[in-house]
């Protein structure tokens, strides 16, 4: 992956910086594809996906942030993107280093043999249905989040509260 100039708070016209495609649904590969042919420096990342469909089994790529690409891009090229007609919109990135980092990390994640997928962001407050293991269907409010993956969950079985730790992939948002 090339490096980002970022720095000084000069901008000149050919600065490249990051952005965010919020993309129209299903549009992710297509929007790459677009930005490939005009060369424009590109990032989707995506993972293995196996589904079998009527004894047939199927493996093919999906995007890991399904709706979202990532581009580099002079600020003069917004606007050839937006014609692209696959683009819903495209969000500006605030923090590049920070952004390139936490990309390239996720990438290195993807291209290793390390099984990689989405979680929903999971905060406190949020209702949520746990979707696998023995209380699977059981609904709550997660109470409080420790680490990455684990979280304190409060269901209400009797009008009483229980806690337990289920891990953030088991949960889905409501």
């Amino acid at each position: 992956m090339s490096e980002t100039p970022v720095g000084n708070n000069e901008e000149s016209s050919d600065q490249i910086f990051w952005y965010v495609a919020h993309t129209r649904p299903r549009c992710e590969k297509k929007l790459a594809e677009f930005c490939q042919r005009e060369k424009f420096l590109v990032t989707l990342p995506t993972v293995r996906s196996v589904k079998k469909y009527r004894g047939k089994t199927l493996v093919f790529q999906k995007p890991l942030f399904p709706g979202y690409v990532f581009l580099q891009l002079v600020k003069a090229s917004r606007q050839t993107v937006y014609q692209s007609d696959y683009v819903a919109n495209l969000l500006d990135v605030v923090e590049q280093d920070l952004f390139e980092q936490q990309l390239n990390d996720i990438l290195m994640a993807v291209e290793s043999d390390v099984d990689v997928y989405l979680v929903p962001t999971i905060k406190t407050g949020t209702r949520v249905k746990i979707k696998s293991g023995p209380l699977r269907g059981c609904e709550g409010f997660v109470e409080s989040r420790k680490g990455l993956v684990e979280v304190l969950l409060r269901l209400d079985f009797i009008g009483q509260a229980a806690a337990v730790k289920i891990d953030a992939g088991d949960l889905e948002l409501i």
